[in-house]
């Protein structure tokens, strides 16, 4: 019983007893752990410096890969080769891509065209008035002693059936007609506003006559028209019309026609020169179709244009005509001197 109370005393007094089969737990190693001295050490390195300790030979268990040389030769004019094709590619490349997107761009422009089309807008312009060249004139009278008063123009017609007159001699005529002048309609002819016909271009005021001239109609000159001129117009100038001097061409004036033209003779002088040009004639072909009143508009000299003016004085024509009618018109002619 004794012992079976001291043991438990041992167990009761010993904490220890029955954790001797646990593990103890680990304890951090704050210090370093103590190895050999300074002096030990020393003597240590002093052998190994006298005495090395022999090893056994170095095993080599790895191989050679060969390796480039980084500094090996190369061939510059290869490596230039190819760098100069592969840039002549890439350049000729882009030369085929700009072509191929131009023809494309072309194309589509060839698509999206529109064709305009212009309409004839003649029909919906203002009228203009025809152009009319001024030219011609008229004039006549009954052998008065005074001169044709101020007055008012008689009627325009191209179609002249009675010449105007201020004093009328037959009163009653079988076949009454009104007075008129001829000029084309369209043209713009002094005028003014007073009761009677007479010459709107005079500043005579007087009793009615019907003028100096002869011929009929009204004025000084002669030809059964109104003014000093000579024809069936108006003013000065000749033929019919107004404006002065013969008709110029155009405005429904058809032009002379040339039916004999001989050549010109050279003068000595330009002859031996060798001298060559053309002279420019300005005349007036009468209703005749005979040239007169030849003035040289541009002059070659050297004699020939005396030559030219004596050629042209033996041309003949076929009158100039309006409606239908001869007339007289101004007209340039050129004369060629040439050496064949």
């Amino acid at each position: 019983m004794g012992s079976t109370r001291s043991n438990m005393t041992n167990q009761v007094l010993d904490p220890q007893v029955g954790r001797a089969s646990r593990p103890e737990p680990p304890v951090p190693q704050l210090l370093k752990p103590e190895g050999p001295s300074l002096i030990v050490s020393l003597f240590g390195n002093v052998r190994d410096l006298l005495f090395p300790e022999k090893l056994p030979p170095l095993k080599l268990t790895s191989r050679p890969v060969p390796v480039r040389d980084i500094w090996e030769k190369r061939d510059p004019k290869k490596a230039a080769s190819w760098s100069l094709g592969i840039h002549g590619v890439m350049i000729g490349a882009i030369i085929l891509a700009t072509i191929l997107g131009a023809k494309a761009v072309k194309e589509v422009q060839k698509q999206q065209a529109v064709t305009l089309v212009d309409p004839d807008m003649t029909p919906y312009l203002p009228m203009k008035p025809d152009k009319v060249v001024m030219g011609g004139g008229g004039g006549g009278g009954d052998a008065s002693k005074i001169q044709a008063p101020k007055g008012k123009l008689p009627k325009v017609d191209m179609n002249q059936i009675t010449p105007p007159a201020i004093v009328v001699r037959n009163e009653n005529p079988k076949l009454p007609v009104e007075p008129s002048i001829m000029a084309p309609p369209s043209i713009k002819l002094p005028n003014n506003n007073m009761p009677t016909i007479g010459n709107p271009m005079t500043k005579v005021a007087g009793p009615a006559s019907n003028g100096i001239g002869v011929g009929g109609g009204i004025g000084e000159g002669k030809g059964g028209g109104l003014g000093p001129g000579t024809g069936r117009g108006l003013g000065p100038g000749e033929g019919m019309g107004f404006g002065g001097g013969p008709y110029r061409v155009g405005g429904g004036m058809q032009a002379p026609r040339p039916l004999e033209t001989p050549d010109p003779e050279y003068s000595e002088e330009a002859r031996k020169a060798k001298y060559q040009g053309v002279v420019v004639l300005w005349l007036v072909v009468g209703p005749d179709g005979r040239p007169k009143n030849i003035k040289v508009e541009r002059p070659l000299g050297m004699g020939l244009d005396q030559k030219a003016v004596e050629a042209v004085q033996r041309w003949k024509f076929e009158p100039a005509t309006k409606d239908g009618k001869p007339v007289a018109v101004q007209i340039n002619v050129e004369v060629n001197f040439r050496l064949y």
